[in-house]
């Protein structure tokens, strides 16, 4: 167990504070950190990209079980007192920087880079974008543990009755889990609302078969973005499609157009995907 980190005395020595703007809520409870660790299951084999180190409280958790901690932070100013928390850790690599312009893999770098694993504290702005980032990666990771708020976990691991557009972007890649809870006093600032670790494990292969990923999750968009109608409806708006158009390919579905999306499975997505392909009006 690493010592733990003074996080106000640090940021007090380099003159910094916590910035709103890019949702900096840094984790100081140590019995959490330690369950964040242990949910990525480490050994001296493993590799870890973190996201979002912070001041490296939990940069120092993993480094103690893992052989080797790659930490990327977008902050610049906070880059200068991650070393100086971590000095002591020859096995963690600083890089300065936004994850969603480095393939993951690459930053790893390395024989190793086709097997890491990913460890973030992810800011509310930022989570879907990352996660679609890290699960649509040319090399995956392994395993992704994220500590995101509770409310996003529930949606993320939702089941057909609740699913939402990151429901489906997520189980689309792999099997999400929750871990743990993590109340908002745990963290500096304390955040206004809890939060959750939640565990991705990704498939080998898409959860369901498409032919067209980008046209799969542009139908699934499209169900999504007026969710309180009816996902004939819903259809016809988002994708600019005529009614009777969408209507035919729901019934060669197999699917009710009077339901709402967040009732479908994947692989009910999948059929309706495929159902409005070709996009000729005419199209049987």
């Amino acid at each position: 167990m690493p010592k733990p980190l003074d996080m106000r005395q640090l940021l007090r020595e380099f003159g910094l504070r916590p910035k709103k703007s890019l949702g900096q809520n840094w984790l100081v409870d140590e019995s959490a950190l330690s369950r964040i660790a242990a949910a990525a299951e480490l050994s001296p084999h493993d590799t870890v990209l973190e996201i979002g180190p912070g001041l490296g409280a939990l940069t120092r958790h993993l480094a103690e079980r893992a052989g080797r901690v790659v930490a990327i932070e977008l902050d610049a100013a906070l880059i200068p007192p991650l070393h100086r928390s971590l000095a002591d850790y020859a096995n963690i690599t600083i890089v300065q920087g936004d994850i969603l312009q480095f393939s993951p893999s690459a930053l790893v770098g390395g024989p190793d880079s086709s097997s890491y694993k990913v460890v973030a504290n992810l800011p509310y702005y930022i989570t879907s974008a990352v996660i679609r980032h890290l699960l649509e990666a040319a090399v995956p990771p392994s395993l992704i543990v994220l500590t995101v708020q509770l409310e996003v976990a529930q949606r993320m691991t939702a089941a057909p009755g609740k699913m939402s557009l990151l429901a489906v972007s997520v189980q689309f890649y792999g099997r999400p889990s929750i871990v743990t809870h993590i109340k908002a006093g745990s963290f500096y600032p304390p955040p206004q609302v809890d939060s959750a670790v939640v565990r991705i494990e990704p498939y080998s292969r898409p959860a369901v078969e498409v032919a067209d990923r980008d046209r799969f999750f542009a139908v699934v968009k499209a169900g999504f973005s007026q969710k309180r109608k009816q996902l004939h409806n819903a259809l016809a708006a988002g994708l600019a499609r005529p009614q009777a158009d969408v209507a035919a390919a729901l019934e060669r579905a197999g699917v009710d157009g009077r339901r709402r999306a967040e009732t479908l499975t994947l692989g009910e997505w999948a059929s309706v995907a495929r159902a409005l392909r070709p996009f000729s009006p005419t199209a049987k």
